[in-house]
C-alpha cells in the first residue's frame, strides 16, 4: 500500500503559484522530477506510489500512454512558471520502475522538458532501472537522446536477501546492465539496502564487494525502513521476520563506509558515495540544498520558493485531471521562514560540506561544542572553514544532532 499523502491547503486547479514564490525562481539551481508509477511486481518493503498494471485496469492511465500524460503537465508547468521559468539543470525519473517505458518514450519526455525550459549545458539527466528491464539497445537510445545518467536497484547480490526483499532481478544482470550502461556512455549508480531480516554482516560484506567490483561511478546504500502498510510490516508484526535492529544496522553502515572509501569512494551525503565529486547525483543535491523542483507525476511532489506541492495520487486521476485541463496538484504547502530554516538544518547537515556555524541560530551555534565533545561532529571543521560537518559516528546519529542544533 503506497503512503498517504500529506495533509495540506487545497491546491488550485490552474496550478498557478503566488507571486513572491515566482519571483524567487533562479535563485536556485532548477531539476525536473519525473514519477512513473508502474512495476511488474510490488516488492514487500515498498512503500512507493507504485502499481501493477493489473491493479490499473484500463481507464485514464497505462505504459502506452503515460508519456503524453506526462507531457500534459509539463505544458502546465511552462504555462505556471512563464517566462521566469529557469533552464533545467538536472532531470530525475523515478518511479516505480521508469524502464517499463519504452526507451523512445522517455527520451520523447525529455525532449518535452528541453522544448519548454530548455536543457542546461552539462544537465544531469538520469533514470532509474531495474536490472531485468534495460538492454543494450535502450541504454543506447537512452543516451542518444540525452540521457547522461542510470541508477541500477542492485539492492543486493545474496540471492537469499533478495527473497525476502521480493526482487525479482536476477543478480547476474546487474553486472550486464552495468556493463551496457557504461558501454553507452552512461554514468553508472548502484543502488543497496542493508537490514534485511536474515541478511548477516558477512551477506552485506559480499554485497558491497560485489558493487564496487562492478566499477560504478556512484553507490547509494539505504538502511531497511519497515514502513506501515506494507506487506513486510504485516510479516514483522505476526513474527514471521525479525524487525532490522539499530545496532545491526550501524554495523552494516560503518562496514558500508570502509568497503567504499577502501575502493575510492568518498562520501558525500549520509547514504551516497561517488567516485569524485562529478560523479554526485546533482539532481537529489538540490532537494538538500533547498533548491526548486517541478515534479511530474502522480504523487509527485514539488518546490518552487518555499511552496510544496503534491499530485493526486492514483495515475488515473492524475491523467483524468490533466484531460480536464486542470492541475494534478492534491494539495500544497507554504513554508514558513521557521519551517525552511529548520528544513535546511535538517537537510543540510546530511551533506559532507556540512552547514555554515555563523548562519545558525544561537541555540545552534551553542550546541556546537557539545557536538565535537561527544564525537558527532568534526572539530577541525568546526574550527575552520567553521562549518557543522558530521564525523562517521555522526551520520549514524544525525537526527540527534539536528535536534540539538534546532535546540528541541
Amino acid at each position: 500500500m503506497p503512503s498517504a499523502l500529506p495533509l495540506g491547503e487545497p491546491a488550485p486547479t490552474t496550478g498557478e503559484l503566488p507571486a513572491d514564490a515566482l519571483a524567487r525562481l533562479g535563485e536556485h539551481p532548477f531539476g525536473v522530477y519525473v514519477h512513473v508509477p508502474f512495476c511488474s511486481v510490488r516488492c514487500g518493503y515498498c512503500d512507493f506510489n507504485t502499481y501493477t498494471l493489473t491493479e490499473l485496469g484500463a481507464d485514464g492511465a497505462s505504459v502506452a500512454t503515460y508519456a503524453d500524460a506526462a507531457l500534459a503537465e509539463l505544458d502546465l508547468a511552462a504555462k505556471v512558471l512563464g517566462a521566469r521559468a529557469p533552464q533545467v539543470q538536472t532531470v530525475f525519473v523515478g518511479g516505480g520502475t521508469p524502464t517499463m517505458l519504452a526507451a523512445a518514450d522517455l527520451v520523447r519526455v525529455l525532449h518535452g522538458i528541453r522544448e519548454r525550459f530548455g536543457l542546461a549545458a552539462g544537465a544531469e539527466v538520469t533514470t532509474e532501472a531495474n536490472p531485468d528491464s534495460v538492454t543494450p539497445e535502450a541504454l543506447a537510445t537512452l543516451a542518444e537522446g540525452g540521457f547522461t545518467r542510470v541508477s541500477l536497484g542492485m539492492q543486493s547480490a545474496v540471492p537469499h536477501v533478495l527473497r525476502t526483499l521480493e526482487r525479482t532481478h536476477d543478480p547476474a544482470n546487474v553486472a550486464r546492465a552495468v556493463a551496457a550502461a557504461k558501454a553507452a556512455g552512461l554514468r553508472v549508480s548502484v543502488d543497496l539496502i542493508y537490514g534485511t531480516p536474515g541478511e548477516s554482516l558477512q551477506d552485506w560484506r559480499t554485497s558491497l564487494e560485489a558493487a564496487t567490483a562492478l566499477e560504478p561511478d556512484h553507490v547509494s546504500a539505504y538502511a531497511l525502513v519497515v514502513e506501515e502498510g506494507t506487506k513486510l510490516a504485516a510479516q514483522v508484526r505476526r513474527g514471521q521476520v525479525p524487525a532490522p535492529e539499530d545496532d545491526d544496522e550501524a554495523a552494516k553502515y560503518e562496514l558500508a563506509d570502509e568497503v567504499l572509501a577502501a575502493a575510492g569512494f568518498g562520501w558525500y551525503e549520509v547514504s551516497n558515495w561517488a567516485r569524485t565529486p562529478q560523479d554526485r547525483c546533482r539532481h537529489n543535491e538540490g532537494y538538500w540544498a533547498d533548491g526548486d523542483w517541478w515534479g511530474v507525476g502522480p504523487g509527485a511532489h514539488s518546490h518552487v520558493g518555499g511552496v510544496r506541492w503534491w499530485n493526486v495520487k492514483h495515475p488515473n486521476a492524475f491523467a483524468g485531471r490533466l484531460s480536464l485541463g486542470q492541475s494534478p496538484a492534491a494539495g500544497r504547502e507554504l513554508l514558513t521562514d521557521e519551517q525552511r530554516y529548520d528544513e535546511r538544518v535538517l537537510l543540510g547537515v546530511r551533506l559532507v560540506g556540512g552547514l555554515p556555524i555563523a548562519d545558525r541560530r544561537p541555540e545552534g551555534r551553542e550546541a556546537v561544542a557539545g557536538l565535537i565533545a561527544d564525537g558527532l561532529v568534526d572539530g577541525p571543521s568546526a574550527m575552520r572553514p567553521r562549518r557543522v560537518v558530521l564525523t562517521r559516528r555522526g551520520r549514524l546519529l544525525a537526527d540527534t544532532v539536528v535536534r540539538r542544533l534546532l535546540g528541541v
